[in-house]
C-alpha cells in the first residue's frame, strides 16, 4: 500500500441492524475476517480512522441466512471516552473502560500486553 493510500480519507456510510446508519470521512485503519468451523460464522471486523480522529469499529458476521451488522464510534477526548452505536450513546473515563475491557476478557493488569498495545493505538491514533 502507497502512502497516499494509507492516509486517503473517504466518505463511508455503515448501516446496522439497530436501524442505525453510521456516516464519517475516515480511512480504513485494519481488518480481520475468521470463519469458526464449530459453529459455522464468518466474521470481519474492520477498524477506521476518521477525519476527527475517532476510531469506527466495524463488525460484519453470518452463517447461512442470519448476519448481523453492529458499529462503534469511538472518540477519546481528555480522560474521558465517547462509544455511540448510531442510536445510544455513553460516555465514561478511559480507565474505567480499560477496567472494563480488562474484566470482560478476564486479564489482570499486569499481564496485558496486547491490551497495552490496544491502549497505545488507541491514544495515538487520536493524537
Amino acid at each position: 500500500m502507497t502512502e497516499s493510500a494509507a492516509t486517503t480519507m473517504e466518505n463511508v456510510a455503515l448501516t446496522l441492524d439497530n436501524g442505525a446508519v453510521l456516516d464519517f470521512r475516515g480511512r480504513l485503519f485494519s481488518e480481520a475476517s475468521w470463519f469458526d468451523e464449530d459453529s459455522g460464522v464468518l466474521t470481519h471486523q474492520k477498524l477506521y480512522v476518521t477525519e476527527g480522529n475517532e476510531q469506527v469499529y466495524s463488525v460484519a458476521s453470518g452463517a447461512g441466512r442470519t448476519r448481523s451488522r453492529r458499529a462503534y464510534r469511538i472518540a477519546v477526548q481528555g480522560d474521558s471516552c465517547s462509544v455511540t452505536d448510531g442510536k445510544s450513546e455513553m460516555t465514561l473515563p478511559f480507565d474505567m473502560l480499560m477496567l472494563a475491557v480488562r474484566s470482560l476478557c478476564g486479564l489482570d493488569e499486569n499481564a496485558t500486553p496486547s491490551l497495552e498495545l490496544v491502549e497505545e493505538t488507541l491514544r495515538a491514533a487520536n493524537c
